[in-house]
């Protein structure tokens, strides 16, 4: 059998793959490569002949033609290229677009997403002008432990410890120039002297962190020896005593004392205490209040603030600050009297000296008193300035000190005036607005059992018998329905006109002696 052309058939190309293999190169070319495959080339003809040079020179030229063709070709259509390159210029663009748009859309929701979280976290903006000093946190953490005053290293640390949210915290801390909200309720009250007093109390939530602040910071701060007022253990008792049979008293009166403090000077003192600017500035801002305007514009009212932010007298941390603010003041002041041998207190803005034997005229006195204060940002009442000699009524404080603690004769005859009316007379002569008559008695009684208990027992006994009195109790009925048709019962410490009758082995409720 012919092995050939089984050969042959074994090594035979199908036709697509003949038509490939021309395509590639060339039909010579093709050829002779499969005369050489196939066995057809003659021995001893290693060299290529001519004819098979020229048909390999000729394929190699024909690629190379093939490609200069096209290359041609493409050329030959310029608006074709720069539709394609344009095309996929576009391409491109339009994806390096879509990808931006993507990117900023990612990056817009990463910075909302954490501005969010900011503002649940951190207070950073407090209003106009105040907010300048609020990228600064540190705190004086030594001087805080020093004085034995909490730290706070951030405003939700502040908050947490007062009990409240952050976003309260800002509400009631945020210094607006106008708004339709004001924190504080403003009314007059009657001077003693004459006139009108502003006073500005706060609403429910900003005075219950005032009181916050008063218990947990300011009342843990040492104050001058000379402060009776509003600290305790401290009355106008303890600041009375002091000038008790004097030769001479000096009283003097400090001219709008709680507005003259700014707010620069009250965030001053936190700082001073050791806290951060930015924790020294919440706390200052919620201590004080703007100098505001009311208008009403479309029927609504509006707070324009025209003034720096000042202590409200109303406020529970105003007398507080007040004190602390004042300690140069009272070193200097005592310094003055230590010098010239007189005794200096001071109960809130009334400052008064007393001396005995050789002194500094009262006049120079007060001309250095006036000095210092001026210096210290205060300035002294003219229409207030009282100089008592010995063998005239001296009062320190509402509280006669010739020769001993006592009221005033008038202050004693009104009282027993009034115990006599209501005796007498009954409740509608008694001017006590809308104020519980039996608070009102007890207090003054207790006031004077304070000052003079011998005269306390005297009257107590006219108080007993009254408030035995039936017709007193119906007094007392009618007087808190009265009140009760006004606002809602709210809890007291007062017993209610029903439990003011005597209850065995308990006692008389209104007997201040027991």
């Amino acid at each position: 059998m012919n092995p050939l052309p089984t050969i042959m058939a074994d090594n035979r190309l199908t036709r697509q793959q003949i038509y490939d293999r021309i395509r590639e190169t060339s039909r010579d070319d093709f050829i002779l490569e499969e005369m050489k495959r196939l066995g057809f080339w003659g021995r001893g003809q290693d060299d290529p002949s001519v004819s098979e040079l020229l048909i390999k020179k000729e394929v190699e030229l024909g690629k190379e033609l093939d490609k200069l063709l096209a290359e041609q070709r493409k050329y030959d259509n310029k608006q074709a290229v720069l539709k394609e390159m344009r095309m996929k210029r576009m391409a491109e663009a339009k994806q390096k677009r879509a990808d931006n748009k993507k990117k900023r859309e990612e990056q817009r929701f990463n910075k909302a997403e954490a501005w969010r979280q900011k503002k649940e976290t951190e207070i950073f903006y407090l209003g106009q002008g105040v907010s300048g000093g609020l990228n600064h946190t540190e705190n004086n953490v030594v001087l805080l432990q020093q004085k034995g005053l909490p730290v706070f290293y951030d405003e939700q640390e502040l908050a947490s410890a007062a009990g409240i949210e952050l976003k309260e915290l800002k509400f009631l801390s945020f210094s607006r120039s106008v708004s339709t909200v004001n924190h504080y309720r403003k009314f007059y009250l009657p001077k003693k002297s004459g006139g009108k007093r502003l006073i500005s109390a706060p609403m429910p939530r900003l005075k219950k962190l005032q009181y916050w602040i008063l218990h947990n910071v300011l009342q843990k701060v040492t104050l001058h020896t000379a402060v009776h007022g509003f600290t305790g253990k401290r009355s106008i008792v303890t600041n009375a005593q002091q000038h008790i049979a004097k030769d001479v008293v000096i009283n003097a009166d400090v001219k709008d004392f709680f507005p003259s403090i700014h707010i620069k000077r009250v965030k001053g003192i936190f700082k001073a205490l050791g806290y951060s600017e930015k924790t020294a500035t919440i706390l200052a801002l919620v201590c004080t209040e703007p100098v505001t305007e009311e208008v009403m514009i479309d029927g609504k009212n509006y707070f324009i603030q025209k003034g720096e932010r000042v202590l409200p007298q109303g406020a529970p941390t105003s007398p507080a600050l007040t004190n602390i603010i004042c300690y140069h003041l009272d070193k200097r002041l005592q310094g003055v009297a230590s010098k010239h041998q007189y005794t200096y207190t001071r109960y809130a803005d009334d400052i008064t000296f007393s001396a005995t034997g050789q002194q500094l005229k009262e006049e120079a006195l007060l001309w250095r008193v006036k000095k210092i204060l001026k210096e210290e940002g205060f300035n002294i009442h003219p229409d207030k300035i009282r100089i008592m000699h010995k063998g005239t009524r001296q009062e320190v404080t509402g509280v006669v000190v010739n020769k001993k603690l006592s009221l005033s004769r008038q202050k004693l005859r009104n009282f027993r005036a009034m115990l006599h009316n209501l005796k007498t007379k009954g409740y509608a002569d008694i001017k006590t607005g809308n104020k519980d008559i039996a608070a009102v008695i007890l207090g003054y009684l207790n006031y004077i059992k304070m000052i003079d208990p011998v005269k306390a027992l005297q009257f107590q006994q006219q108080v007993n018998q009254l408030f035995q009195q039936p017709s007193f109790h119906q007094l007392l009925k009618e007087q808190a329905a009265a009140r009760a048709a006004v606002k809602p019962v709210e809890k007291s410490a007062m017993p209610s006109p029903e439990s003011t009758t005597p209850q065995q082995g308990n006692g008389n409720w209104w007997n201040v002696t027991e």
